[in-house]
């Protein structure tokens, strides 16, 4: 019982403390109270003393004076030091209008006789007392110095950072009062959330493990792209195991004092043990766990020393203190391999990019203070969105909710999360970079050969949207929208999406007779994909499966210097042919397509012209009809699918009773 008492009495303090209450006044603002009050005491009796505004006159005035009969009085003050002065009441007016003035005097039994003999009022005042006299000598001094102090070594120490906390940890202790992330807050993650609740459940009761002689990994490196929510995982695991959560990024170990770094990652390590059991998370980590080979500008001698502290230090601690490590980054791939041996970093959690249903629930996730409307598709958004991490969609949901707020709409609609998202992947939209006739007529015959292409290729995606609106740099667009996420791509997929690219440079030259560089950008591409194709993909008959792909990685660490190419010059000129065979291939192909279907590529980009943006269901009608669909065809199409939906339901409810309608037709002949 006696052991139960003591570990509660440390969070009954840690109660009282967080109540509310006015805040104690701090230290330094109570040492400025005092040295302001100090400077208004001292001015006080500087400057109080109404002698001092007398007029101040010689002694031999003085003596004059007396000799004259023209003093009536004196008042002899002392100061405590040896020093007299004497006040004079005067009887002529000075210049001033007073008739009083002020002089330094040596007390002598002559002066006092002058005095009596010239019937001169004299009035002694008490001297100061030595204690008043060292205040006053003091206390400027006092002042001096603490200005100096505030002003200088106050600032120097830059709350709390000054020369002699160099080597203090910054790492910062994030409290779980408010805002407390668990894994309800994390989606489209979920195999990496499975190997993180054994690290949750460690932490909550280590002894499940240890009885068995098990030992908890002492560190977890989170891998993945940027925006995919590695900090965000390692702040729900936190807050699972409701334990401390200490925060540092690795550019905070880095200075430019040798040791510096050294000195935090101990410091850090130190933090840890008093708060144990607690996580430790260092973001961005491979700012200080680069690998230590020299390369191309020599070693780093401040980074590699706190790699080493960093490394001794994982060494050091045991799991059973309850520690656990942390680290994230999206470059495991320059890290030091002595960082990711067993024993510091056993476990490597690859956070990727979500999947499809991942985004329709990360995007559920931030939508939840976000004013929806009822028709809102979710898994349409999150179908049209491959490739976008969390944090992309996170800002996908904020940009539709400015859009819709723009308008001043009462919620966010379909149309505002499509517009964010084409604002996100090609930019806002310039209708203020008007095109004229010749230039517009050019860009929508371009987008619509893109168009055409891919609407007969079909291993092609389906198309979203053909805009001639300009967007980021570009003049137009057409735009696809996936049906699914791809991992892999077929040799037909790729051929299919080279024609595509063709398809405006084709149209150009079938209607114009002419070519632009408006096709820089499609060019661009095609020549990447047909040289990987080559020479990475294997999928040329002549050059064989082989890996001829030259490293163009950017340089680092001095890895990559040279980027020589592991192949003859023959295999280059061999390579060099069938690239340009499979681009002349496609070309030859898209424009054989455009040729047969000239009249579709006319209707669709004058039409295209006229309405400047189209959907994949008019781009569809047109190819069909060769015009819009009218409205009465809509309405229509809209009766028959109600019908259709009518029917189907009907069937449903036949199937799932199947008795009634037989015992329906019996009463009908009867009757």
């Amino acid at each position: 019982m006696s052991t139960k008492k003591k570990t509660e009495l440390p969070k009954k303090e840690k109660s009282n403390l967080q109540r509310k209450g006015p805040p104690p006044m701090p230290a330094r603002g109570m040492a400025v109270s005092f040295l302001l009050m100090a400077i208004f005491l001292t001015s006080m009796y500087l400057f109080s003393d109404s002698s001092k505004n007398d007029g101040q006159k010689d002694y031999s005035y003085f003596i004059e004076q007396v000799k004259s009969g023209r003093v009536s009085k004196v008042d002899i003050a002392h100061d405590g030091a040896g020093n007299h002065n004497v006040i004079v009441e005067s009887k002529d007016v000075d210049d001033s209008g007073s008739t009083r003035f002020r002089t330094e005097i040596i007390l002598t039994d002559n002066l006092m006789e002058m005095l009596e003999e010239n019937n001169v009022q004299v009035t002694v005042k008490r001297p100061k007392t030595v204690m008043v006299s060292i205040l006053a000598n003091l206390i400027p001094f006092l002042l001096i110095f603490g200005l100096i102090y505030f002003f200088f070594i106050r600032q120097m120490k830059n709350s709390g950072r000054g020369a002699m906390s160099f080597g203090k940890s910054r790492a910062k202790l994030l409290t779980h009062d408010k805002n407390k992330i668990t894994f309800s807050n994390v989606a489209g993650v979920d195999e990496a959330k499975e190997e993180l609740l054994e690290v949750v459940e460690f932490l909550k009761n280590p002894k499940q493990f240890q009885k068995l002689g098990g030992k908890m990994p002492k560190g977890v490196l989170l891998c993945g792209p940027p925006g995919t929510g590695k900090t965000l995982l390692a702040k729900a695991v936190a807050g699972e195991a409701d334990v401390p959560f200490f925060t540092i990024s690795g550019s905070d170990f880095v200075e430019m004092f040798v040791g510096i770094g050294a000195s935090r990652v101990r410091d850090m390590f130190e933090q840890g043990k008093k708060n144990a059991p607690c996580i430790i998370f260092i973001d961005e980590i491979d700012a200080v766990g680069r690998s230590r080979f020299s390369g191309i500008g020599g070693g780093h001698d401040e980074r590699e020393q706190t790699l080493n502290a960093l490394l001794v230090e994982m060494d050091g601690f045991d799991t059973q203190e309850g520690i656990i490590i942390i680290a994230a980054t999206n470059r495991p791939d320059v890290l030091d391999q002595a960082l990711l041996r067993p024993g510091r970093f056993d476990r490597q959690v690859m956070v990727d990019l979500p999947s499809l249903e991942g985004r329709e629930q990360i995007l559920n996730i931030h939508v939840k203070n976000i004013r929806l409307s009822d028709k809102v598709e979710l898994s349409k958004t999150a179908r049209g969105t491959p490739g976008f991490s969390g944090a992309d969609l996170a800002n996908l949901v904020n940009e539709a909710a400015l859009l819709a707020s723009r308008r001043k709409a009462n919620f966010v609609e379909q149309k505002d999360l499509e517009e964010a998202r084409d604002k996100v992947i090609w930019g806002r939209e310039r209708r203020s970079h008007a095109l004229d006739d010749e230039e517009k007529r050019l860009t929508a015959y371009h987008e619509a050969g893109h168009a055409l292409a891919m609407h007969y290729m079909e291993e092609c995606e389906p198309i979203h949207k053909v805009t001639i609106i300009p967007r980021g740099r570009a003049l137009g667009a057409t735009m696809q929208l996936p049906k699914k996420d791809r991992y892999t791509q077929s040799q037909k997929k790729l051929e299919a999406d080279l024609v595509a690219f063709m398809g405006g440079r084709a149209a150009e030259e079938l209607i114009f007779g002419d070519i632009t560089t408006g096709a820089h950008n499609d060019i661009e591409r095609s020549t990447a994909i047909a040289r990987a194709m080559v020479c990475e993909y294997g999928m040329s008959k002549k050059v064989g499966p082989q890996n001829l792909g030259n490293s163009q990685e950017p340089i680092f660490m001095g890895q990559g210097m040279t980027g020589s190419q592991d192949y003859s010059e023959s295999t280059a000129n061999l390579i060099d042919e069938e690239v340009q065979r499979i681009l002349v291939d496609s070309y030859d192909k898209c424009m054989n397509i455009l040729v047969e279907h000239k009249k579709e590529l006319i209707d669709l980009s004058e039409i295209l012209i006229e309405k400047e943006v189209l959907d994949a269901d008019q781009v569809i009608h047109i190819l069909k009809h060769g015009k819009l669909p009218d409205e009465n065809e809509d309405e229509k199409n809209d009766a028959t699918d109600l019908a259709e939906a009518s029917e189907t339901d009907e069937d449903l409810f036949a199937k799932e009773n199947k008795d009634e309608p037989k015992n329906k037709d019996s009463d009908s002949e009867k009757n």
